[in-house]
């Protein structure tokens, strides 16, 4: 028997882009003590270390490194076989393992997937909720099919298909001082504390577009996993928020919160799908990202249609 497995490739790959064996156990669908197991029994095998026990994020040793580089070579063509005899067989049938790089997206994708589930009933469907990894490098690999996101990065083979625009609003309490401010401007927004989701500051719209451009940042930052939860502290007055104006409209209707457009126009994100360029025009691809847009635009308030025009990698 070989040494060496596919497996034994895929939980490497899954090691570093999660950065700990927690999160890698999780991407496997192993426990963390029959992934640790699996690792070892692989390193006994091999006669030699694969990376450091204690380190965070996970180092490798030279012998772990050579093997991703060649994990980065044969997974993306077995995958890229996959699709090929998916192609060949009509089009019909397919793969479409998706990843949000939006927290507030859940909302239309998840009625989305079950419109376009009724009319492609043989694509394999999947949607990975990790949204603490960059997803583009698994989109590239293969791992992925699509990538929902509003921060488009150049890159070689990925060709971004826009869905809708939205107002990335400010959330705030009911007759809190900033409603007297007529347009709102990073400087004034600044000196309250910003409550966001834990990821990235280079992932967050009011940043990249608002604050960055002027220089300024907020003093405090605190962090919520989950819009329903921000909003509530935003409502009881320990920050402001920024959302999207339709992942907001049911609290505004409530009256918990109130949406404030940020600087003179609003901030207007667009939000795409990420796909890698050869499945760019596959039927199943385009169809969902067909069902995507009317799927939002009867369920979600204050969207406006997108640039018809794709963006593609450099």
């Amino acid at each position: 028997m070989s040494r060496l497995e596919l497996r034994h490739l895929a939980t490497l790959v899954a090691l570093r882009d999660a950065g700990s064996l927690v999160d890698a156990a999780e991407r496997v669908n192993l426990t963390q003590s029959a992934l640790s197991h699996q690792l070892k029994a692989l390193e006994e095998r091999l006669g030699t270390a694969l990376f450091e026990r204690k380190s965070r994020p996970v180092r490798f040793t030279p012998a772990g490194a050579r093997l991703l580089a060649a994990a980065d070579r044969v997974l993306p063509e077995l995958a890229a076989a996959e699709r090929d005899l998916a192609r060949l067989a009509g089009g019909a049938t397919g793969r479409l393992f998706m990843a949000l790089d939006c927290h507030s997206c859940f909302d239309w994708l998840l009625p989305a997937i079950e419109a376009y589930r009724d009319r492609w009933p043989d694509i394999e469907l999947d949607l990975s909720t990790a949204f603490g990894f960059n997803p583009l490098p698994a989109l590239l690999r293969g791992d992925l099919d699509l990538v929902i996101t509003s921060d488009p990065v150049a890159q070689e083979g990925i060709t971004y298909v826009p869905l809708f625009r939205y107002e990335a609003v400010l959330a705030v309490k009911p007759g809190h001082l900033l409603t007297r401010e007529a347009p709102l401007t990073p400087e004034a927004v600044a000196a309250y504390a910003l409550i966001t989701y834990p990821v990235d500051l280079d992932r967050l719209d009011i940043y990249t577009r608002f604050f960055n451009p002027a220089g300024v940042a907020p003093e405090r930052r605190r962090t919520a996993e989950l819009t329903p939860m921000i909003v509530q502290l935003v409502a009881s007055g320990r920050g402001v928020a920024c959302l999207p104006n339709w992942a907001l409209a049911e609290y505004v209707e409530r009256g918990l919160v109130m949406a404030l457009s940020l600087g003179e126009d609003g901030v207007w994100p667009v939000l795409y799908a990420a796909i890698r360029s050869e499945q760019a025009e596959t039927p199943f691809m385009t169809a969902f990202c067909e069902t995507a847009v009317r799927t939002c635009f009867e369920r979600l308030v204050g969207i406006r249609p997108a640039p018809k025009a794709e963006l593609k990698g450099a």
